[in-house]
């Protein structure tokens, strides 16, 4: 879809804050129009999303306590990419890491923006099939629970309000409408 020019030029900036993971900008911009205006922003390194999916229809999922929201969360496996990791490499070593489980096909679904307004943020979803446990090898610090559920009960939990994380939601309605 073509229209008219939308876009904006930078101007100036600066980086207001940087962390391990994220790092925050401030922009002056060139408006369509000529005026100036200041843009705040997180940039981040990337991320993963894996659906994976026994061959009986089960989905692996993960209970995790996320602090910002204070509690916890269902979710899909999904992780952030390490400088110069291919995005299928990352898929690999997070569902390794995080569930114990390798796949013998992977199938990238696409990508997603979870918040253009203020991160240029992108992750890559994939779907994993003919999973064997091998293992689980947690990060330092990092507690989670895997739970095995059909795929149509996940999708109800999406439903009824059980699963609000957005790139979970996005798997799993993905993978919901690729199977029809």
């Amino acid at each position: 879809m073509k229209g008219r020019d939308l876009t904006e030029h930078f101007v100036s900036g600066e980086e207001v804050f940087a962390g391990k993971l994220l790092h925050v900008h401030r922009d002056v911009v060139r408006l369509p129009d000529g005026n100036e205006a200041v843009r705040e922003y997180v940039r981040h390194p990337g991320a993963v999303l894996i659906v994976p999916l026994f061959e009986d229809g089960r989905v692996l999922l993960e209970r995790q306590f996320r602090y910002p929201h204070g509690r916890d969360f269902i979710e899909l496996p999904a992780g952030k990419l390490e400088p110069g990791e291919p995005h299928l490499e990352t898929a690999r070593r997070e569902l390794l890491e995080e569930t114990g489980y390798v796949a013998a096909e992977w199938r990238r679904l696409g990508t997603m923006h979870p918040s253009v307004g203020y991160t240029d943020e992108a992750i890559e979803l994939y779907l994993a099939r003919g999973l064997e446990h091998r293992g689980a090898a947690l990060d330092e610090g990092e507690f989670l629970e895997v739970l095995v559920l059909p795929l149509a009960e996940a999708l109800a939990m999406v439903g009824d309000g059980r699963i609000t994380d957005a790139k979970t939601v996005t798997g799993l309605l993905w993978v919901g409408a690729f199977l029809k």
